[in-house]
């Protein structure tokens, strides 16, 4: 059974009436560059983009910086970052009450993150003056029906002919 996992079936397709030799040979030829053309992808590092552990933002070999973030929606700041294509990484910071972040990012993204930063915080502010749509539909509410209370029914209608 494990001799059936371990080989490895490759099928290489050719469109063409007659196969040559010669054709044949730029087939195999194709195949070989492509292998090695992923072997040497396999060999390179891998590179993290957007968010990512410290451990991995500290192995690209580049300066860090940190910033503190005291919000609790800390989702919409990797949504501003992921929008400006920053590599950061977050910490949680439980030794303050209430918990803060820390994002830490590469040195020389400084001023793509501070355009980051401050769509981020021009948008929470924006969202912490808007009042919340259930608070709107709760006043609509209440308005609606002080308006109900205020309409008066009319129980009988004139039926009568007058002349």
């Amino acid at each position: 059974m494990q001799d059936e996992v371990n080989t490895k079936v490759i099928a290489i397709m050719i469109k063409g009436g007659k196969i040559s030799a010669e054709v044949l040979k730029k087939a195999l030829d194709k195949f070989v560059q492509e292998i090695e053309k992923t072997q040497k992808q396999m060999q390179q590092p891998k590179t993290y983009r957007g968010k990512q552990s410290i451990k991995h933002l500290m192995s690209q070999n580049a300066a860090i910086s940190n910033i503190e973030v005291t919000d609790g929606n800390i989702k919409s700041f990797e949504r501003t970052a992921s929008k400006y294509g920053l590599d950061f990484a977050l910490k949680k910071d439980v030794s303050v009450e209430p918990p803060s972040y820390l994002v830490f990012f590469k040195g020389r993204d400084v001023d793509v993150m501070t355009a980051a930063f401050k769509e981020f915080s021009a948008k929470t502010v924006k969202q912490k003056e808007q009042p919340s749509i259930r608070h709107r539909l709760d006043q609509e509410k209440a308005q609606s029906k002080a308006q109900h209370k205020e309409k008066v029914k009319v129980k009988t209608k004139d039926r009568g002919v007058e002349l």
